[in-house]
């Protein structure tokens, strides 16, 4: 078991920058591929960038590379996804998810443990 709690969400202008925190408390931390994902209203959940158990490997949706880093400091059981250059339709609820697969997936179905979200909201 695992516990995720996001934070660092607000709103911003567009081309600001946001850095999002996502803090694990329970088993030890790296024991888990982390992704990040969001979800506009009406809009499907879709993945955003994801980082394997030991941070070799990373992947970025298409619309973020370039803009977004995703990040993992297993010392202090926080996964960071930096936000740069932020658009307008990157306004969404962000959530970080947990798996025990050493690699991180883009399906939303492979993953056991949900955080509780943090909105980000970027103004035109």
């Amino acid at each position: 078991q695992v516990q995720l709690v996001e934070s660092g969400g607000g709103l911003v202008q567009a081309g600001g920058s946001l850095r999002l925190s996502c803090a694990a408390s329970g088993r030890t931390f790296s024991s888990y591929a982390v992704s990040w994902f969001r979800q506009a209203p009406g809009k499907e959940r879709e993945s955003v960038a994801g980082i394997s158990r030991n941070g070799g490997l990373t992947y970025y949706a298409d619309s973020v590379k370039g803009r977004f880093t995703i990040s993992r400091d297993n010392a202090k059981n926080t996964v960071y996804l930096q936000m740069n250059r932020l658009k307008p339709e990157d306004t969404a609820d962000y959530y970080c998810a947990a798996d025990t697969a050493p690699v991180a997936t883009r399906s939303a179905k492979a993953y056991d443990y949900w955080g509780q979200g943090t909105q980000v909201t970027v103004s035109s």
